[in-house]
């Protein structure tokens, strides 16, 4: 029992090892006349490399570069159309505060369709309580 506590974690610390391999050789440098190049090599992405103060500095390579610059623009593009559909909301005569609250004319026209409503439901119930010859409530 006591061999098996002390294998299980040994098996675990085993099995995360080729996940750290794996990430330790994803990257491929190597030297160029200017500096180094930098390839990742699960997605193919390349990065040129300089030197500088005893530290690797790198940035995207040129065809990379636009293609980010490419999704920059399209998401600036998506940002500015959504701006514009939100202020038009925004300023809609239809969510000002006046437009919100229902006239004195429509208050008093909804009141008595409300009337008129429980009036008639009051109708149906007396008359569904005199069929049945339930005694009417006052």
């Amino acid at each position: 029992m006591r061999r098996a506590f002390f294998l299980v974690p040994a098996l675990l610390a085993s099995a995360t090892f080729p996940a750290v391999a794996e990430e330790a050789g994803r990257y491929a440098l190597e030297k160029s006349p200017t500096g180094y190049v930098r390839m990742d090599t699960q997605t193919g992405e390349m990065s040129i490399c300089e030197e500088r103060g005893g530290q690797l500095v790198c940035k995207l390579a040129a065809d990379e570069r636009a293609a980010f610059q490419d999704e920059l623009d399209r998401l600036q593009a998506k940002l500015t159309g959504l701006e514009q559909r939100l202020a038009a909301v925004e300023n809609s005569p239809v969510l000002k505060p006046q437009n919100l609250l229902p006239t004195e004319e429509e208050f008093q026209r909804s009141l008595g369709y409300m009337e008129r409503f429980f009036r008639k439901f009051l109708d149906i119930v007396r008359e569904a309580d005199k069929e049945s010859g339930t005694p009417e409530k006052t």
